[in-house]
C-alpha cells in the first residue's frame, strides 16, 4: 500500500508522507485531532491529497490571514466541527528601537528567529515593511520570541505581540523581466533569470536544489507555465507571470517576476 502512495511523490518527500499518513490514520481510527506546525504549500498539498483518499477524515488549512503561503493544518474525523477551532497563531511586530528605515530583508528576520533556536516549521509568513516586520508564529512560542528577540542582523529591535486583526500584509517586491527564450524549459528560463550559463544551471537542478511550486524538480527540460514559482537554492525565487506568445523568429516572449 505504501509503495502505491509513494509513486506519486518525490523520494525526498516520503518521510513527510509517512508522518501525514500517521496523522490521518490516528484521526480515522482513534478519533484524534492533529494540529500541525506550519506547512509550506507543497506539504499542504500532500496533506490535502492524502486526506482526500480517506472519507473518514477532513482537513482545514489556515495561516493567519487570507492567502497565506505557509499554513497550519487541522486533521480531524469527518464529524468534527472545525470552524470554531482556534488557529493557535500569534502576530509579533518587530520594529527598530529608533524610527526610520531598517534596511532589513526577509533573510535577516528569518535568520534572527532561527538563531533563537526556533525551527523553521514553527514560523509562518513574514511581512516585511520599511520600519517593521509582522511575523506569524505558533502561539506557544510567542512569549519566548517577545522576550529574547532583541537584534536582527546588526539592528537593535523591539517586539510586541499584537492581535491577528492588526496584521499588515506586505506584497512581495518583484523585479519584472521580459525575456525572449527558445522554449519554456526550466533550465533555459532559470539561466536567463539568474544570468548563469545553461551548463552551470543544470547541475543544481539535477542535484535536487531546485523546486517548482515547492516540489523538487530534477529534470532541467521540465516546461514551465504561467503561475509557476521556481526557487533555486542560493539564488532565490522567481515566478512566471505571463507567457506572451511567439516572436516573428519563433522565440517565446515571457514576463518573469524575480522576488527581491
Amino acid at each position: 500500500m505504501k509503495n502505491e502512495i509513494y509513486v506519486h511523490f518525490h523520494p525526498d518527500e516520503r518521510a513527510f508522507v509517512d508522518r501525514a499518513e500517521e496523522w490521518i490514520e490516528r484521526a480515522a481510527n482513534l478519533h484524534e485531532v492533529k494540529k500541525t506546525d506550519f506547512l509550506d504549500p507543497r506539504q499542504a498539498e500532500i496533506v490535502t491529497s492524502l486526506v482526500n483518499r480517506n472519507p473518514a477524515v477532513q482537513v482545514k488549512l489556515f495561516g493567519g490571514y487570507e492567502g497565506a503561503e505557509r499554513s497550519r493544518a487541522i486533521i480531524a474525523p469527518d464529524y468534527r466541527y472545525l470552524d470554531d477551532e482556534p488557529e493557535g497563531i500569534a502576530l509579533i511586530e518587530v520594529s527598530g528601537d529608533t524610527q526610520g528605515h531598517l534596511e532589513l530583508d526577509h533573510g535577516d528576520y528569518l535568520g534572527a528567529l532561527l538563531g533563537l533556536g526556533i525551527k523553521r516549521d514553527r514560523i509562518g509568513d513574514l511581512h516585511i515593511h520599511e520600519d517593521k516586520c509582522h511575523c506569524l508564529v505558533l502561539e506557544e512560542i510567542a512569549d519566548y520570541i517577545n522576550i529574547h528577540l532583541r537584534q536582527v542582523h546588526r539592528v537593535h529591535v523591539l517586539t510586541e505581540i499584537l492581535p491577528l486583526a492588526k496584521l499588515q500584509p506586505a506584497v512581495s517586491a518583484m523585479e519584472e523581466m521580459n525575456l525572449s527564450v527558445a522554449s519554456l524549459r526550466l533550465d533555459g528560463i532559470a539561466s536567463d533569470v539568474h544570468r548563469i550559463s545553461r551548463t552551470k544551471i543544470v547541475d543544481p537542478i539535477r542535484a535536487g536544489r531546485c523546486r517548482v511550486n515547492w516540489r523538487v524538480e530534477e529534470d532541467p527540460s521540465t516546461p514551465l507555465k504561467e503561475g509557476d514559482v521556481v526557487s533555486m537554492q542560493g539564488l532565490g525565487r522567481f515566478k512566471v507571470l505571463v507567457v506572451e506568445g511567439l516572436t516573428k523568429k519563433g522565440r517565446v516572449r515571457v514576463k518573469i517576476g524575480k522576488f527581491i
